[in-house]
């Protein structure tokens, strides 16, 4: 599994710092999930280590290489990202969206192999989308669109990938089910996966590892339990909070004091 890093990280937009001297090291093997309040620099922090932004200074490092210093296919074939709300091309049916993940397999005269054919239905019944494939992308709902996406990323065959805000336009029944996947691809792959979420409980739920930024910077990160509690979310998203158990897990779940 790939070494996955960054060093004295700064990002900025115009004049205005937004990732600043970031230090990060992204655990191998695990469900990673990104946290903060709105403008922490969550999304920015992902498109940065995507390769998505050049950062004004610092680095990010995959298997102690600069990935500036990669050449975009060879990265391609080690990290896979799913941007918040892609963009769904018109007319394309699922079997083809999810092709386009194998993309970096190819070289310039490359075709369709054995190989690509193999990863794409391996993608598609991990995320039980098999029986769709044949559909149009335009008929789906919203969840079994994203499960479309993943598959697609799946198909990239990666060490490594991140999602920006995946169930952001999703009821608690399709984020419940995204989410589910992800552990499960998770257990079966041992992937090491970077979520985007502005949901904390979600967060607490499901990932291994929590990394909580406030302005620009990491203010803690470790796991849930050592993350979500009253005074990191009193002072992360300026909101008092009762911490209570989870009955099943005995993971932190946070509720909002009414003032």
């Amino acid at each position: 599994m790939s070494e996955f890093s960054t060093q004295k990280l700064r990002v900025s937009y115009s004049a205005k710092t937004v990732i600043d001297s970031m230090d990060l090291n992204i655990p191998r093997e695990k469900i990673t999930t990104i946290i903060g309040p709105n403008a922490a620099g969550k999304s920015t922090l992902l498109h940065a280590i995507s390769r998505l932004l050049k950062p004004a200074s610092g680095q990010v490092l995959l298997d102690g290489k600069s990935i500036h210093a990669m050449r975009s296919r060879d990265l391609a074939k080690d990290l896979g990202l799913l941007p918040q709300a892609p963009s769904v091309p018109q007319g394309i049916r699922v079997a083809e969206l999810v092709a386009r993940g194998r993309h970096p397999h190819h070289g310039v005269f490359g075709g369709w192999t054995s190989d690509d054919e193999e990863a794409v239905a391996a993608a598609l019944l991990a995320t039980d989308t098999l029986e769709i494939a044949e559909e149009n992308m335009d008929e789906l709902s919203g969840g079994q669109r994203q499960r479309v996406w993943i598959a697609m990323a799946l198909a990239q065959q990666t060490d490594i990938l991140l999602l920006d805000e995946p169930v952001t336009f999703l009821d608690l029944t399709h984020q419940v089910e995204i989410f589910n996947l992800l552990r499960v691809l998770h257990a079966r792959a041992r992937k090491t996966i970077v979520v985007v979420i502005h949901d904390v409980n979600l967060a607490a739920h499901y990932s291994d590892h929590i990394v909580a930024l406030k302005s620009g910077r990491v203010f803690a990160e470790g796991a849930p339990e050592e993350i979500v509690n009253f005074e990191n979310l009193r002072v992360i998203f300026e909101v008092e909070t009762i911490i209570i158990s989870h009955p099943q897990t005995g993971r932190p779940f946070a509720l909002p004091i009414h003032q």
